[in-house]
């Protein structure tokens, strides 16, 4: 099983597992938040997709920007080597600000939501098997909070941060 492989099928296990944790609750346990600064299960699901959305078609993007010799970052690589685990707890206050493009603002129904969060393995399957050649580590897509990680760290974020939202909706109490 190459790199890439193994990157995919650990995401593919992270969506897995938080589908499994939430998709038997009602919708007005979905929607239940302790309290106004806290996020539902919706609101956490709302913004997996947006964020993840955002970095599939960000790492296409700087793949084929190095493609076209025009690569969307250069600079010193800080975080070369290191895993998500270490890059984040170097960058990440304790609460962050989301982003605006990845915050949660449609609302609805928490099953189009792990609907929508679940069709992202295809293009993320997809985007593996464009990269099976490259060199992981040369193609690289700045993350907001985190600089610049490459593509290797950027799937290790992916998992990362289903992970991170599984535990705090885990932390709600309501399965």
């Amino acid at each position: 099983m190459s790199q890439l492989d193994h990157l995919l099928t650990e995401v593919a296990f992270a969506r897995t597992r938080y589908i499994d944790e939430v998709r038997n609750l009602t919708e007005e346990q979905a929607h239940w938040k302790p309290s106004a600064h806290v996020w539902s299960v919706v609101e956490n699901t709302e913004h997996l997709y947006w964020a993840e959305h955002g970095g599939i078609w960000g790492i296409w993007r700087a793949f084929h920007a190095k493609q076209a010799g025009t690569p969307v970052w250069e600079g010193e690589l800080i975080h070369r080597g290191l895993p998500i685990e270490t890059i984040i707890e170097r960058t990440w206050q304790a609460k962050e600000q989301v982003p605006a493009i990845a915050a949660p603002r449609m609302g609805g129904s928490l099953s189009f939501w792990l609907s929508a969060f679940a069709s992202l393995q295809q293009p993320l399957s997809d985007l593996a098997t464009a990269l099976a050649n490259e060199d992981l580590e040369t193609i690289i897509h700045p993350h907001a909070l985190s600089g610049p990680l490459d593509i290797r760290q950027r799937y290790e974020f992916l998992r990362f941060h289903i992970d991170r939202h599984r535990n705090q909706v885990m932390a709600l109490g309501l399965s």
